[in-house]
């Protein structure tokens, strides 16, 4: 059984964290062996198998960790010790995920561990960009720096994918639209009309023949067709989240039209900004591309970059090693980089192609709904009109029928 307990030292030091033992009592005599005063202590109840469900409602979001971090960098920025900021920010935090992650890192550190190894067992909420960064500045002193670069960096982020999502939300909504509304006359209407044209005596067109079968179907088999398209939904999420799946679902959408360059625009803005803030950081080259690559968001980029990292493990020149993957990584990263070998900035030159491509994705997102509408329009037009078509063309032969 695990349990929560709060217990003074000898010293009157305040100290917090778990325990596991066989019982209360265990627990209790454990803590007095190691000459502590028992302040409270109380069992940590198991998961039960609902949790995993609520977990997803009530998971850190990337807006979540964001305001943490600025409001942690603020606190330590004020000169506030690391564990009075982690006690302020315990009671002001309402997301119980977070409020749980901090009341351990926060006895991790009373134990003797660093800021960093604390965050570290946490890998949910704290992503290897993050761990690394403040790894990187408690050997330097430059926490408080950290905390701001990483809060800058994720407050960046957040409004980058803000406006992606804005762009494809119209997209998304019409194709959704169409396909619900294209559905119920198919399995609705057209089933509700065809004993009209049964009793006529012509031939119907191909074209609504084909459509009453489809609404026939669909109306027959509807609960067999939920079940199943149910049934393929959940089999195609766990098939795209194994490391085969995000691989081609990352393919097909670096090479849809127009929503390609967004991403592969993204992937390389995000990449490069990483990049730039852990080599500012002191962390070796080959090291910081590598974890850039875990936090690109693509399976894809992240393979790309593990290999690159690796060419430079082996003494080849990053901006050559950027020139393999010119499909991925336009011409202008490998040519900025290599400025960057020659002027030993290189964090600078990432930090430009982070802000000329960020820049990019800004105008993408802008003018995405433009450049999708005349393609959308035309798609719905098409459908609609073989809609009406199948509806018009069997009631004006049996007009002509009547005549």
């Amino acid at each position: 059984m695990k349990f929560r307990y709060s217990a003074r030292t000898k010293s009157g030091e305040l100290q917090v964290g778990y325990i596991e033992a066989a019982g209360r009592d265990a627990a209790q005599n454990t803590l007095s062996g190691h000459d502590l005063y028992i302040l409270s202590i109380e069992r940590v109840e198991a998961p039960k198998w609902y949790h995993e469900i609520l977990f997803f409602f009530k998971r850190v979001r990337r807006k979540d960790l964001a305001l943490f971090t600025r409001q942690f960098a603020t606190l330590l920025e004020a000169k506030i010790p690391i564990q009075d900021a982690l006690t302020t920010l315990y009671y002001q935090t309402d997301i119980p995920a977070l409020k749980e992650a901090i009341f351990e890192i926060s006895s991790d550190i009373n134990s003797g561990l660093s800021l960093s190894q604390s965050l570290e067992k946490h890998r949910e909420i704290f992503f290897e960009f993050y761990v690394n960064l403040i790894q990187s500045a408690e050997v330097t002193g430059r926490v408080e720096e950290a905390m701001g670069y990483l809060a800058e960096y994720l407050e960046k982020e957040l409004l980058l994918l803000s406006k992606v999502k804005n762009a494809l939300i119209y997209p998304v909504f019409v194709v959704a639209l169409s396909i619900i509304v294209g559905g119920i006359l198919v399995g609705l209407v057209f089933p509700q009309i065809s004993g009209i044209f049964d009793e006529a005596e012509f031939q119907l067109p191909f074209i609504t023949r084909a459509f009453l079968a489809v609404g026939n179907f669909i109306n027959h088999w509807w609960l067999a067709i939920v079940i199943f398209a149910v049934a393929l939904v959940a089999i195609l999420i766990d098939y795209l989240r194994s490391e085969e799946g995000k691989g081609i679902s990352d393919e097909l959408a670096l090479n849809l039209p127009v929503v390609g360059q967004l991403f592969k625009k993204l992937y390389v803005a995000r990449f490069a900004e990483v990049a730039n803030v852990l080599i500012k950081g002191g962390i070796p080259i080959a090291q910081a591309i590598e974890i850039s690559g875990h936090t690109s968001g693509s399976a894809l980029y992240r393979e790309m970059l593990h290999d690159i990292a690796e060419a430079v493990r082996r003494g080849d020149l990053l901006s050559r090693a950027f020139e393999r993957y010119e499909k991925f990584f336009p011409p202008i990263v490998g040519q900025m980089v290599m400025v960057g070998e020659q002027t030993g900035k290189v964090d600078e030159m990432f930090g430009r192609v982070a802000n000329f491509y960020s820049r990019e994705v800004d105008n993408i997102a802008v003018n995405l709904v433009e450049l999708i509408q005349p393609m959308l329009m035309i798609a719905i037009g098409v459908l609609v009109g073989l809609l009406f078509a199948a509806i018009l063309l069997p009631i004006y032969n049996l007009i002509q029928v009547i005549r």
